[in-house]
């Protein structure tokens, strides 16, 4: 019995890009296992040269190479941005091409039209590496806990904020040479701010508060403050009291009303919670759900071969669903959510800064 090969496009040859390739080339023999088949990256999209790179034979500039090439089957947007990636995303589906993307600026931006198209063209639009890098979580939401009806997502979702605010707090350090160490380091960015400012936490925040309430939110939606303002002192004060300061993106459904809250802040996390021990680049997020109780998800948020992982992992459901539609939890077109106010505690004894 023959194997089936399917043949799949990576739009942009950088971090997570490269390591896509990578991960497909050195685990293929896991990748054809769970796949059912050979998989093989047949182009990759990019207007740079690699001519020391393996894979510089596969490199193309004009993505209707791909678009208009009917063996490939699935197109891996690690793109960033959203002009070009929104643009060639919306084509492969309309080409029933499915897509997987680590791109969660598009994702919060045009993921209600884009998951729309794929529904259209009975292929999928897939998301799994936008949110928490290499950590399982949208799956887990959207599969594990399907039964549940999701009261609380609480989460540590920049890696950077978080490896800063660790630098900070073991060693006393300023604000700005902790982020000079973390770019240093190549943990943020030249321009840092959509880390810092708490852009990048509540984009996440927004695709996990859309998730567990079946309607659109938008990042521009949700309160937002990032850790410039945190100091030294402000750390060793928490410290005192036995509590931790992380940036937390944080989402609230109540189980009455189904109002549903969102914010993105700098706060205070006792020692009996488990995200309290969360840090350096590492991310977390702390479920709760209406029979389960509390479920939390540990792992690495970004880098190159973690993100890939999850990537790969959509491209594997893509190729097992072959010609047909994946629901992947982003609502219909017009249906948005409307947020109001945090009024109580914060969920699992966190409090305001």
């Amino acid at each position: 019995m023959t194997m089936k090969k399917t043949n799949i496009a990576v739009l942009g040859f950088g971090t997570v890009g490269s390591g896509v390739v990578e991960l497909v080339d050195k685990n293929q023999a896991e990748v054809r296992a769970a796949a059912g088949g050979e998989v093989y990256v047949k182009y990759i999209l990019d207007i740079r040269d690699f001519p020391e790179s393996p894979y510089a034979g596969r490199i193309v500039r004009d993505v209707d190479v791909i678009l208009n090439d009917p063996d490939v089957d699935v197109v891996c947007e690690t793109m960033g941005g959203k002009e070009h990636a929104f643009t060639f995303t919306k084509a492969a589906l309309e080409k029933g091409k499915s897509v997987c993307t680590s791109n969660k600026e598009l994702v919060d931006a045009h993921g209600v039209e884009l998951t729309a198209a794929a529904k259209a063209h009975k292929c999928s639009y897939l998301f799994e590496a936008s949110v928490g890098g290499g950590i399982p979580l949208l799956r887990t939401l959207r599969e594990g806990l399907k039964q549940e009806k999701i009261l609380s997502v609480v989460g540590i979702l920049n890696g950077t904020c978080n490896y800063i605010l660790t630098r900070m707090d073991r060693e006393n350090m300023d604000f700005a040479v902790a982020l000079s160490q973390a770019q240093a380091n190549g943990f943020a960015e030249r321009n840092p701010d959509a880390d810092v400012k708490g852009y990048d936490t509540a984009r996440k925040l927004a695709i996990l508060a859309s998730l567990i309430s079946g309607k659109h939110v938008g990042y521009e939606q949700i309160p937002c403050s990032g850790i410039t303002k945190v100091d030294v002192s402000a750390l060793k004060k928490a410290r005192a009291q036995g509590k931790a300061i992380k940036l937390l993106g944080i989402c609230r459904k109540d189980p009455e009303t189904g109002e549903l809250s969102a914010v993105t802040a700098p706060c205070l996390v006792p020692e009996s919670n488990p995200l309290y021990g969360v840090n350096d680049v590492f991310n977390a997020v702390l479920i709760n759900g209406s029979m389960v109780g509390d479920v939390m998800l540990y792992g690495r948020g970004a880098g190159k071969l973690p993100t890939a992982s999850a990537v790969v992992s959509d491209v594997i459901e893509c190729i097992r669903n072959a010609g047909r539609f994946i629901e992947a939890g982003i609502p219909e077109p017009g249906v948005k959510a409307e947020l109001v106010d945090f009024t109580g505690p914060l969920p699992c004894g966190i409090e305001a800064l």
